[in-house]
């Protein structure tokens, strides 16, 4: 019989911020990687973890480029029936997030290292959170997420490695990038088995962005994401492209990943 996991200390209400350390992901310059375990993990259960990009955000409002999300206060938040999941911060490398989070290279010269920084999520991260944590095996247990070129990002793993990563978090995704060739991919790959995505997108935000979010959403809907909860298209009427407005929906995207 498997030996339990050990129990992370904790007071009640609160969960335990850790510094995982620095990795080199996918041959990429070295970057941090913090992670929240809820108050509510339990070593003897397994439990879901969500991998979201542009660390420096993911918690407080010190050292993010515009407030951060608050998601260790959304997680303690989620109602008691839900299982909360283990949230994993990997900063992005700076100058070079333009590069880091964009599959394609695009007209400028940019982008084009994403499979890297995937391949060392996977490869390298993910092995890391399995030994100290007690997470679900397989897609069912990783989730991808980000807003803007994470919410990119989030979306192209998923699709590129459903067997690893078995859904996306995509808020305000920059479906724009790259000559939207983010269109033609989803649309060329199967459904994957397991697969759970939430999208939204600002009625206020630039460069076309909702239009073409709602796009993805048909796109996703005509494909078969639709009416067994794999798809949340959440539409925001008062939206704009900013950290604010994306701790403001995080709860709910929150609690329908992890109903």
């Amino acid at each position: 019989m498997p030996r339990p996991r050990p129990r992370v200390p904790r007071r009640a209400g609160q969960g335990t911020h850790v510094e995982l350390g620095r990795f080199a992901l996918g041959g990429l310059p070295e970057r941090r990687v913090r992670v929240y375990v809820p108050s509510r993990y339990d070593g003897w259960k397994p439990h879901r973890a969500l991998v979201l990009f542009d660390g420096q955000n993911v918690f407080g409002d010190q050292g993010s480029f515009a407030g951060g999300w608050h998601a260790d206060e959304a997680i303690e938040r989620l109602p008691k029936k839900l299982q909360p999941p283990i949230v994993v911060a990997i900063d992005h490398g700076g100058e070079a997030r333009i590069d880091e989070l964009v599959p394609w290279k695009g007209k400028s010269g940019r982008g084009g290292d994403l499979d890297r920084l995937l391949d060392g999520v996977a490869g390298v991260l993910v092995p890391a959170i399995h030994r100290r944590w007690h997470v679900l095996p397989g897609a069912v247990g990783l989730c991808l997420g980000g807003s803007s070129l994470g919410g990119l990002a989030a979306l192209y793993g998923h699709f590129r490695a459903p067997d690893v990563f078995g859904g996306a978090l995509a808020m305000s995704p920059s479906l724009w990038v790259a000559d939207r060739k983010i269109f033609p991919f989803v649309e060329a790959r199967p459904k994957p088995k397991f697969t759970r995505i939430y999208l939204d997108c600002g009625v206020r935000e630039g460069r076309g962005m909702f239009a073409l979010a709602e796009a993805m959403a048909a796109l996703l809907h005509a494909r078969g994401w639709h009416g067994d909860r794999s798809l949340m298209w959440r539409p925001d009427a008062k939206g704009a492209h900013s950290e604010a407005h994306w701790r403001r929906r995080l709860p709910k995207a929150l609690r329908f990943l992890y109903a």
